[in-house]
C-alpha cells in the first residue's frame, strides 16, 4: 500500500482546537464536494511523513516512515474521520495485504492503557475511556505517539512487510473497515526502491527444493561434480537387498537426470590383482575428466568415465582414513590415522611423512600452504605447514573432546576451516581463531563451498535412533554466507536422511543453482534446485501527465523460476486492488484521463516460490491547456476526449483560451463578452455532451479569476456539476477552503 501525505506535519500535540477547525472546514467540503469518491482528495506531498485514506474515508498520518531506528523510534500518529461507534488500536503490525487482519503487532493489543508500543482509541463515553483508552476527538480525530522497533513480540520487520496501522479493537476483531495501513522501513531497508513487498515470503528469498532422486549408484558414500567434464562422480558401496548386483565402485552419472554413464567396479588389491572394490572417498579431480580416490582398505586409485577398471597402488601400514590432492599433480596426501604422508600415485612411495599427536581426518588448503588435521578424541585442531611438513600450530575444539566426528573442510576463498562436531559446526579463520559456532538440530556431516556466490552448504543428518526424543529420522540442508555466516537460504528438511548407514556428503554446482546430497541409508542422491522468490530490480515511480498524454509504467524482477507479472490498479487510495485486464508485460502503457487522477498502480510478480509487489505509485493527471487568451467567447465548447471548454453567450464572459487535449475554444465575431483572463487548470468544466458549464466563470464579462479556482477544484474531482444557484451560494466558502488547503500543502512541503 502506498500512502500520500495530506495533513501538514508539525501540528502541536495539544492542538485540539486546530483539529476542530479542520473538522469544520471538512464539513464545508462535504457540502460542496458531495459527489467526490472516497479517497479522491489527497495531498501530493512526497515528504517522509505519509498519509493514507481508509475504506470509509479515514485519514491516517504517520510523522516518519523511512530510515527508522531499528532499536526504537518514536513516531507521531494522527487520524481524522474515524467512526464514533468502533474502537481502534494504533500499532506497528505485519502488513498481510488487503482485507487481511494486520497481525502480529508489536506489543500486541493494548488493553491495559500502559503500552508505549500501541494506543487504544475509543468513542467518547466508551466504558474503557479513561485510564485504559483515550477518546476520539471531534470528527473522529486522534493524535498519539507510539514507540516502534524493527523486531519484537514475534514480529521482525527485516523479514516481513510492516506498517503502522489502525484496526478495530478486540470487540470487533473481524471488522476490516477500520484497517488503514502506512508502510514503514527501518534503517537499511528501502521498500520503495527495488525489492518490493513480499506477500507470502520476503522478496528475494532463497530456498531449495527436491527435483529428482538418483538411485543408480548403490549406497552413495562421496560425491564430486567434475569442474571440466561436469559429470557427477559417486563413490559407492553395495546396498544390500536392493538388487542381485554388487553395486560397489565408482559410478559416473549424468547430473541432469542421474543416468549412469559409466561404472568402474574393480581396482587392484594388495597383490595387484583386480577385485570388486567400493570407492570410499574421492580425493579430487583429474584434468579434463576422472578422479583420484581411495578404495578399502589401503588402495589409492584413479579412473575416468569409460574405463574398464581403475589403476592404483596398495599402501603399507594401516587403513586410510582420509585423502586429498598432493602438492604436485603426481602426488596425494593420505592420512592413516595420526600419520600424514605425501605419496607418489604411480608407485605408492611416501616422499614425506609426519606423525601427529592424534587424529583421523584433515582438509588441505594449497592456496595458503596449510593443512588442518583434526583430533576429535582429544578435541584438538592441528595446523600443518605444507612447505616444511611440520606442525605450525594447535588449537582447541570447544566441545570437540569426545564429540562425534563429523567433517573437516576448508573454504578455498577465505582459508577458513569448518569442523563438524556433533550437532555443531566450528568455524576457524586462516590463523586458527574460532570466529563462529553454528548449532543445528541434527549431526553435522559434511560441508561444501561455492566461491562464486560466497556460500557454505552444510548437510546435517538425523541420528536415526527413534528411541531418542531428539531424533525424527529427517536431516537438514543449511546455507550460510561465508563472510558474515548469515543464513543465506531457508533450511530444507531431508526426510529419511539419517546416519545409521553412513555419513551424508555434498556436491555443489558452481553458482549454487544445483546441490546434490547423498542419503546412504536410502541408497539415493537427491538433486536440489535453487528457487528465489521475485525480487524487484526496477520499480515504477509516481507520474504526472496531462489529459490525453500517453504514459508508461515499467517494472522488472528476477527470480527462479522466472516470475510472471501482472499490473494492478487501485481507485480508492490503495485500499483495494484489481487486475488491469491484459496487462502482463513489464511495461504498462495507456492514455491518461482526468478520471484516473489519483489512481495507484503496482506490478505484482509471481513464481512458484512466492509473490512480490512493487510499491504502489500515484498517477496525477492534469487537464491539458492550450490556445490564446482572449476576450471573445464562443458558442458551445468542444468536448473532445471528454474535456470541453466553457462556451456561452456574450453576457457571461467565460474563459477565453483554456482547452484540454482534443478540446478547442471557439468564438463568434459578434460576441460581446469582456476581456477574459487566462483560464486556470480545470477552470472550465466540460460535460459529456460537449456544452461547457458556467460554474467558475466570470460574471458580466468580468475576469472570472477567483471563482475559477473553485470551479477548478470541482472539475478535477469529476464531481457532478451543481446548479448555478447552489454554486453561487457556496463559491465564497469554496474559495476559502481551497485557499486553506493550498496553505496547508505549502506548509507540508516545507
Amino acid at each position: 500500500m502506498t500512502s500520500t501525505p495530506g495533513i501538514a506535519p508539525g501540528t502541536p500535540p495539544g492542538g485540539r482546537s486546530r483539529l476542530r477547525r479542520r473538522a469544520g472546514t471538512a464539513a464545508v467540503a462535504a457540502l460542496l464536494l458531495a459527489g467526490i469518491p472516497v479517497g479522491a482528495a489527497v495531498s501530493a506531498d512526497a515528504g517522509t511523513p505519509k498519509t493514507a485514506t481508509g475504506p470509509q474515508g479515514q485519514k491516517l498520518t504517520v510523522s516518519a516512515t523511512t530510515g527508522l531506528d531499528p532499536a526504537q523510534q518514536k513516531v507521531r500518529v494522527q487520524g481524522e474521520g474515524y467512526g464514533l461507534t468502533t474502537g481502534i488500536y494504533v500499532a506497528l503490525c505485519k502488513d498481510n495485504g488487503d482485507n487481511r487482519v494486520p497481525s502480529p503487532c508489536l506489543g500486541g493489543a493494548d488493553m491495559s492503557g500502559g503500552s508505549k508500543t500501541s494506543q487504544w482509541i475509543v468513542p467518547p463515553g466508551d466504558p474503557y475511556e479513561g485510564d485504559l483508552a483515550q477518546a476520539f476527538g471531534p470528527g473522529g480525530t486522534f493524535d498519539v505517539e507510539i514507540e516502534i522497533a524493527q523486531k519484537g513480540d514475534g514480529l521482525d520487520c527485516a523479514e516481513v512487510a510492516c506498517s503502522v496501522v489502525t484496526r478495530a479493537d478486540h470487540r470487533a476483531a473481524g471488522d476490516r473497515t477500520q484497517d488503514v495501513r502506512i508502510p514503514v522501513a527501518f534503517a537499511g531497508q528501502d521498500p520503495g526502491d527495488g525489492g518490493g513487498e513480499g506477500v507470502d515470503v520476503p522478496a528475494g528469498s532463497v530456498s531449495y527444493k527436491s527435483a529428482a532422486d538418483f538411485t543408480t549408484a548403490g549406497k552413495p558414500l562421496d560425491l564430486l561434480l567434475h569442474p571440466d567434464s561436469k559429470k557427477l562422480y559417486v563413490g559407492a558401496d553395495n546396498l544390500p537387498d536392493t538388487a542381485d548386483v554388487d553395486e560397489r565402485g565408482l559410478h559416473v552419472l549424468n547430473p541432469e537426470n542421474g543416468a549412469s554413464e559409466s561404472w568402474i567396479s574393480q581396482a587392484p588389491g594388495s597383490t595387484g590383482a583386480l577385485r570388486a572394490s567400493a570407492a570410499a572417498r574421492i580425493a579430487g579431480p583429474l584434468p579434463g575428466d576422472g578422479v583420484v580416490y581411495n578404495y578399502p582398505l589401503r588402495g589409492v586409485g584413479s579412473a575416468k568415465s569409460g574405463d574398464a577398471a581403475a589403476t592404483g597402488v596398495w599402501l603399507a601400514g594401516s587403513t586410510i582414513t582420509d585423502i586429498a590432492p598432493g602438492t604436485t599433480p603426481d602426488t596425494v596426501l593420505v592420512a592413516q590415522g595420526a600419520t600424514l604422508s605425501e605419496i607418489e600415485r604411480a608407485t605408492g612411495t611416501a616422499t614425506r611423512t609426519l606423525t601427529l599427536p592424534g587424529g583421523t581426518q584433515f582438509a588441505a588448503d594449497p592456496e595458503r600452504g596449510a593443512l588442518w588435521y583434526t583430533d576429535f578424541t582429544a578435541g584438538k585442531l592441528h595446523r600443518v605447514d605444507l612447505a616444511s611438513f611440520t606442525v605450525s600450530g594447535s588449537f582447541d575444539l570447544p566441545g570437540g573432546s569426545g564429540g562425534m566426528a563429523g567433517f573437516t573442510e576448508t573454504d578455498p576463498a577465505t582459508g577458513a576451516v569448518w569442523v563438524g562436531v556433533g550437532r555443531s559446526v566450528l568455524v576457524f579463520d586462516a590463523a586458527g581463531t574460532l570466529v563462529k559456532t553454528l548449532v543445528g538440530k541434527d549431526l553435522a556431516r559434511d560441508a561444501a563451498f561455492d566461491t562464486a556466490s560466497g556460500r557454505a552448504y552444510v548437510v546435517w543428518q538425523d541420528g536415526g535412533d527413534l528411541s531418542d526424543p531428539a531424533n525424527d529420522n529427517n536431516g537438514t540442508l543449511t546455507v550460510y554466507g561465508t563472510e558474515d555466516f548469515a543464513v543465506a537460504a531457508q533450511d530444507l528438511s531431508l526426510p529419511g536422511n539419517h546416519s545409521q548407514a553412513g555419513a551424508a556428503s555434498l556436491a555443489v554446482e558452481p553458482g549454487g543453482a544445483t546441490v546434490f546430497v547423498t542419503s546412504p541409508a536410502e541408497g539415493k542422491i537427491t538433486k536440489l534446485v535453487r528457487q528465489v522468490s521475485p525480487l524487484v530490480t526496477r520499480a515504477p515511480a509516481d507520474l504526472t501527465a496531462k489529459e490525453g498524454e500517453e504514459v508508461t509504467l515499467g517494472a522488472e524482477a528476477e527470480g527462479a523460476p522466472e516470475p510472471t507479472v501482472r499490473w494492478q490498479v487501485s481507485t480508492d487510495g490503495a485500499q483495494t486492488w484489481k487486475d488491469v485486464e491484459g496487462a502482463t508485460e513489464s511495461a504498462l502503457t495507456f492514455t491518461a484521463r482526468t478520471a484516473q487522477d489519483g489512481y495507484r498502480y503496482r506490478a505484482e510478480f509471481r513464481n512458484d516460490v512466492g509473490t512480490t509487489r512493487t510499491a504502489a505509485v500515484k498517477l496525477t493527471v492534469t487537464p491539458a491547456t492550450g490556445g490564446d487568451t482572449g476576450g471573445d467567447v464562443g458558442g458551445n465548447g468542444d468536448a473532445s476526449n471528454g474535456a470541453g471548454s466553457t462556451g456561452s453567450d456574450g453576457s457571461t464572459g467565460g474563459d477565453g483560451g483554456t482547452q484540454s487535449s482534443g478540446g478547442s475554444t471557439t468564438g463568434d465575431s459578434d460576441s460581446t463578452g469582456g476581456s477574459g483572463s487566462t483560464g486556470t487548470s480545470g477552470g472550465s468544466t466540460g460535460t459529456s455532451d460537449g456544452s461547457g458549464a458556467t460554474v467558475g466563470g466570470g460574471v458580466a464579462g468580468g475576469a472570472g479569476t477567483a471563482a475559477t479556482s473553485g470551479g477548478g477544484s470541482l472539475a478535477a474531482t469529476g464531481a457532478t456539476v451543481m446548479s448555478v444557484t447552489l454554486a453561487a451560494a457556496g463559491l465564497v466558502g469554496a474559495g476559502v477552503l481551497v485557499h486553506r488547503r493550498a496553505r496547508r500543502r505549502t506548509e507540508a512541503a516545507l
